[in-house]
């Protein structure tokens, strides 16, 4: 029977969570009483989460453990648990507890209302240093700029009807950006504030440079800004060299001209930057264009093996071995 609900939990090195996120959101799920699954990616972990998964999934059949080869990273793990998921509604939720799953019944709620995507917003970001919130404004100002939506506060916490399921299994691109990939395909869109809890468990996955990466190549594989900064920084730098021209023909004219190379020193080095700065920029498309070309599957999932089937050959000359045998003589 296809569920009503799904859950994706997209997990990595999350063993001192499973039992304890898989209790909670089992108990939010039978208080709404719709048929669900959960289904739980494990992103190459390399502690016990994917035990702890197959054994809940043998208590409990409506937990689905979803296997990868190796750690993809959470975005392609959250393209396995869509792709698998099979309910008319789509919840995604991280499994350290910090989106709270007492949210699901009103996400539910808004969705059964009428809403696609009922998208859980963060009212406050929570204890975070004030460079990190920079940052963040930063490179969702310049998400948002791309996609035409606001993204500040925006999570991967979100309820997707299984039509916006389906319309982002259809996207192409192997480097994906969920958050912005859902603004870009719009449909009727809620909004639902939340507050952001402290893990209960276990330790952030993230590092600084980890969020750095993450940070760039979501805006390389998905905002063509940078591409447009450097076309208006080569404009601005066209407008100065010249009126730095025109200010050395005058110069010249008056027979004031400056002696020495200051000028065009400063002129090399501006456009050297620009150059260096351009090529930079070009480079790290190419790079991108260059993982798109090679068109590797976003995702491998690991599946156990199966039992060796019975040696057919080896049967057959046992048992007419025995029929050339002669009998035994009693």
């Amino acid at each position: 029977m296809i569920p009503r609900i799904s859950v994706v939990l997209p997990m990595y090195d999350e063993a001192a969570m499973v039992d304890r996120v898989l209790d909670v959101v089992s108990l939010e799920l039978q208080e709404l009483g719709h048929s669900y699954e959960i289904v739980c990616v494990d992103d190459g972990s390399r502690d016990a989460t994917g035990e702890l998964l197959d054994a809940a999934a043998r208590r409990d059949r409506r937990v689905v453990p979803v296997h990868l080869s190796r750690n993809f990273g959470k975005e392609a793990a959250l393209a396995a648990g869509l792709q698998v998921a099979r309910g008319r509604a789509v919840l995604v939720l991280d499994a350290d507890l910090q989106h709270p799953p007492d949210l699901i019944p009103t996400l539910v709620a808004r969705w059964e209302e009428g809403y696609d995507v009922v998208e859980a917003v963060k009212a406050d970001r929570g204890r975070e240093s004030w460079a990190y919130k920079a940052a963040a404004s930063l490179f969702y100002g310049l998400m948002g700029t791309h996609t035409g939506q606001r993204l500040s506060g925006s999570s991967d916490f979100k309820l997707l009807d299984r039509q916006v399921v389906d319309a982002l299994s259809e996207l192409p691109e192997h480097s994906r950006f969920f958050r912005g990939l859902v603004a870009w395909v719009g449909f009727r869109v809620a909004q639902v504030p939340f507050q952001v809890r402290d893990r209960e468990a276990g330790e952030t996955k993230w590092s600084v440079l980890g969020l750095a990466r993450y940070a760039l190549r979501n805006v390389v594989t998905f905002s063509a800004t940078p591409l447009r900064l450097v076309a208006w920084l080569g404009f601005v730098m066209l407008v100065f060299d010249g009126l730095l021209a025109v200010q050395t023909f005058w110069n010249w004219w008056r027979g004031a001209a400056v002696t020495g190379f200051s000028t065009v020193i400063l002129a090399v080095v501006g456009l050297g930057g620009l150059q260096l700065l351009s090529l930079g920029v070009v480079a790290v498309y190419l790079a991108q264009m260059y993982e798109e070309i090679k068109a590797r599957p976003v995702y491998l999932i690991r599946r156990e093996r199966p039992a060796d089937p019975p040696d057919l050959d080896r049967i057959l000359r046992e048992g007419a071995d025995r029929e050339r045998a002669p009998e035994r003589v009693r």
